[in-house]
C-alpha cells in the first residue's frame, strides 16, 4: 500500500507544525505582554522579536523540504504551489499596499504575510495536482 504522504513531506509537518504553534503562543504572550506590562529596553525588543523566531525556523523547514523530496515529481509539484502561492502573495501585498497609501483600506502588518504565502500555496497545493491527473 503506498502512503499518501513521502518521508520528506512527514519530516516537514512533524518540523514545521510545532514551529507554527509554537510561534502562535509566542505572539499571544508577546503583544500582551507589551500591551500589559510596564517594559522597556532591551527587553521589549526580545519580545517584540521572539514570535519572528519560529517563522524563521518554518521558512527553513520548508526550504529544507524542498531539498529532502527525492520524488522529483512530488518536488515539481510542490515548487510550482509556491510559486503560485509567491505569486499571489506578492500581487495581493503590491494591490492592498497601493490601497493602503491612497488611505482607502488599513495597515496590513507585515507579520501575516508568511501566513498569506501559507494559505496561497495550500490554496495552490490541490490545482497544481488536479492539473497532473
Amino acid at each position: 500500500m503506498h502512503s499518501l504522504m513521502s518521508a520528506a513531506e512527514k519530516r516537514y509537518l512533524v518540523r514545521f507544525l510545532p514551529a507554527v504553534i509554537v510561534h502562535v503562543g509566542m505572539l499571544f504572550a508577546s503583544v500582551w505582554s507589551i500591551r500589559h506590562l510596564e517594559l522597556q529596553g532591551p527587553l521589549v525588543w526580545a519580545l517584540a522579536l521572539a514570535p519572528a523566531l519560529p517563522l524563521l525556523a518554518a521558512i527553513a523547514v520548508t526550504g529544507l523540504y524542498v531539498i529532502e523530496e527525492t520524488d522529483e515529481f512530488l518536488r515539481a509539484m510542490l515548487v510550482q504551489a509556491m510559486l503560485w502561492g509567491i505569486g499571489l502573495t506578492l500581487a495581493v501585498c503590491t494591490v492592498w499596499g497601493a490601497l493602503e497609501n491612497a488611505h482607502l483600506i488599513p495597515h496590513l502588518p507585515l507579520y501575516l504575510v508568511f501566513s498569506m504565502f501559507c494559505v496561497a500555496m495550500g490554496l495552490a497545493q490541490p490545482v497544481v495536482r488536479w492539473k497532473y491527473r
